[in-house]
């Protein structure tokens, strides 16, 4: 006896539009109890819209989505200023707004005189509260935070003494505190340490509601996701299991049309052919006429299989370089550097070689975007672009090895890219850096990263962060740099790109020194990890310097030896 599921969220016949750009069109579909969706698609596809629809923070052109009345739907606060005169731990709080206002209208009634009316309010309210358990709230709020990595010392403090990275965390931690029956979660991960990503994966395995999230990080997907929800073609596809189960489904669908396709055009050129010879024979009209049926047909097949492009779009990245660099890369030597109070590193000290691929790990604000800008700013051979984006040591000094040539990758995409872009198009500025390439070249250098047609000639101020991440990748494409230095190379490409990234970077032979939060990606790459671990006795500005421990294998071997392996197979 088959047992009826009753879907939490049913799309009917949904369509929606930005101007001329459809999105989704007349698409039904529907988000069952208890499972995890990972909700996939190009940039611009409308993952972050069917996000907003399903909040109703947007409205669909036409169709409905059906949501039942009492269901608690947790959402993802995108804006990180919104709570900044809050107590951390009352942010969190915030997050079951049924206990949140029971609390606060109990304090106000307990500040004046308690009347009969009052007490019997109170006793209300006291229900509320014991049936939201909120006893045990504050303790439930700082377990959230603390596994989220912020220590219950700050837990009193205001929001906006904490980095925009900690306010997602704290901002994560709030819609969790509300015990949602459904998630939504728009990029997640963003802006998490490696760690805090694996403690909020395990927290979604345990969770038992419906999950709808939108993540570019393939290994969380793989890990959390029981399901697929495909943006391409204007609808949505689900697909059962994992991101690359997903994958292998939807490439053997595409070579399987792509098939059915080849067979059917050869039908179609012997039918032709047949009308062409017979059409006007009397005795054969007949024949002909029905082969005219059948060709009309195959063609609406062809079409209807390939006749619109899929969101699984590669950009293709080769970097290439005209001489390697020496055996010895760089050398750093008591570097010292500090933010007004804030001691980021003290003596510090380490070595680069021609081939390695070291991945930059730690905890947010340990420093190392800083150690990458200290890296570059002893370069010296730089473009203006990049010399916005260095650090000079207090004291102590970098030093370049023989031809190297460094390429440095921003994390802060739109501003590396504002600095020399006012009012230039995405072809006028990648052409600046090298003003003797052929106007061919730079524009198939574009087209590799999918500028095509006209999308190479975008106003650079109206490119999404996806579209800039490709841009700046294009100019490393285009200086054939032996050295890559890349913070964060991956926010805001969608997984696609990523994979293309990795393709390039897989084959390259020069040196490589990057810092990312997306484990697929660090585990596919390093053959080095370089660890900040943050230094002792305090938190903030009163911390001690981070220590460097070096690590010489890949991250999966890094986490077996550091105890720390929490992939579940």
């Amino acid at each position: 006896m088959s047992v009826l599921i009753i879907p939490m969220i049913l799309l009917d016949k949904v369509t929606k539009r930005f101007g001329p750009k459809i999105l989704f069109e007349n698409v039904s579909m529907q988000f069952d109890p208890g499972k995890r969706y990972g909700l996939t698609g190009a940039n611009g596809a409308g993952k972050s819209t069917l996000l907003k629809m399903l909040s109703g923070v947007e409205d669909t052109d036409t169709g409905a989505i059906s949501i039942p009345p009492k269901l608690r739907l947790g959402v993802l606060k995108q804006n990180h200023f919104e709570y900044d005169t809050q107590r951390i731990l009352d942010t969190v709080m915030m997050g079951n707004k049924a206990l949140w206002d029971a609390m606060q209208e109990k304090e106000r009634l307990l500040v004046g005189d308690v009347t009969d009316e009052v007490g019997m309010r109170l006793a209300e309210l006291e229900g509320v509260i014991a049936e939201e358990n909120g006893y045990t709230a504050e303790t439930d709020a700082a377990e959230l935070l603390v596994g989220l990595g912020i220590p219950a010392d700050v837990h009193a403090e205001a929001m906006n003494t904490l980095a925009s990275g900690y306010k997602l965390r704290v901002l994560i931690a709030q819609v969790l505190f509300g015990r949602p029956d459904v998630l939504l979660l728009d990029e997640p991960t963003n802006h998490l340490d490696l760690d805090s990503i694996r403690w909020l994966e395990n927290f979604l395995l345990d969770y038992r509601g419906t999950l709808a999230v939108v993540s570019h990080d393939r290994h969380f997907l793989n890990q959390m996701a029981t399901h697929i929800a495909d943006i391409d073609y204007q609808t949505i596809t689900i697909y059962t299991g994992s991101y690359d189960d997903f994958v292998a489904q939807k490439y053997e669908n595409k070579q399987r049309a792509e098939a059915q396709n080849a067979a059917a055009e050869k039908k179609i050129g012997e039918l032709k052919d047949f009308v062409q010879r017979f059409g006007a024979h009397k005795a054969k009209s007949s024949q002909a006429q029905s082969r005219l049926k059948q060709i009309e047909k195959l063609e609406e097949q062809v079409e209807t299989r390939g006749g619109k492009r899929s969101s699984l779009v590669r950009p293709f990245i080769r970097f290439e370089f005209e001489k390697p660099s020496g055996r010895d890369v760089l050398r750093m030597e008591k570097v010292s550097k500090r933010f007004g109070e804030k001691e980021i590193f003290d003596n510090l000290a380490l070595n680069v070689n021609r081939g390695d691929r070291i991945a930059v790990t730690g905890p947010n604000g340990v420093g190392k975007s800083t150690l990458l800008k200290l890296m570059v700013g002893a370069f010296g051979r730089l473009d203006a672009d990049t010399k916005a984006f260095i650090l000079e040591p207090d004291s102590g000094e970098g030093r370049w090895g023989h031809d190297t040539s460094v390429g440095y990758f921003a994390q802060d995409h739109h501003e590396a890219i504002g600095e020399t872009a006012k009012g230039l198009t995405a072809y006028d500025w990648l052409y600046q850096f090298d003003e003797s390439a052929t106007k061919e070249h730079v524009r198939g250098t574009l087209g590799r990263l999918l500028f095509s047609g006209e999308a190479a000639l975008k106003a650079t101020e109206a490119l999404s962060g996806g579209e800039c991440a490709r841009l700046m990748l294009a100019k490393l494409l285009l200086l054939k740099n032996n050295v890559l230095v890349l913070d964060e190379p991956t926010n805001h490409l969608d997984i696609e790109s990523i994979e293309g990234l990795l393709d390039g970077l897989r084959i390259f032979k020069g040196t490589i020194v990057f810092v990312s939060h997306d484990r697929h990606f660090v585990g596919s790459l390093a053959n080095r990890i370089f660890e900040l671990v943050p230094g002792e006795g305090g938190t903030g500005d009163k911390r001690k310097a981070a220590r460097l421990e070096v690590f010489g294998g890949t991250y999966d071997e890094y986490l077996e030896r550091a105890g720390q392996d929490f992939t579940r197979k």
